[in-house]
């Protein structure tokens, strides 16, 4: 059985459900390809899914040794290509709260997290995915 359906609606956009939850979104074309830009195009939400899965792998591992990255922000950029258009590189900053306290293990930790999510490691080689992370006000790769 299925887990999530879209419906073409016309006009370049979907709308996708989410069966178990009823919960729906919809897509449209950026208006850089014929669209209206909307909504989220499905490339926005590619570089989205790469962000919420660092960030929900790293939650995950919060959790498991005690500490909270509650109000972390994901900064996304999409970079496209053009011939062929597609995502050549997906930048995301991530911004954890000045409060959270992180040594030098809780970084290694973080950062090897973010790069071994599912997302991540889903994608094709050829797109970058260029992750900064902020603890405490400075930036590091």
């Amino acid at each position: 059985m299925h887990s999530m359906e879209v419906t073409y609606c016309g006009g370049l956009r979907t709308k996708a459900t989410h069966l178990k939850s009823g919960v729906e979104l919809i897509t449209d074309a950026p208006t850089d390809n014929n669209g209206k830009g909307e909504s989220f195009s499905p490339t926005d939400l590619a570089s989205c899914s790469l962000a919420s899965c660092m960030m929900t792998i790293i939650g995950i591992m919060a959790q498991n040794h005690g500490f909270d990255m509650d109000g972390t922000k994901a900064e996304v950029t999409k970079v496209m290509s053009s011939d062929p258009r597609k995502i050549a590189e997906v930048r995301i900053r991530l911004v954890f709260p000045s409060d959270m306290e992180a040594d030098e293990k809780r970084k290694t930790m973080i950062k090897r997290a973010a790069h071994t999510c599912p997302v991540a490691l889903s994608l094709n080689e050829a797109l970058r995915q260029t992750v900064s992370f902020v603890f405490n006000g400075n930036e590091e790769q």
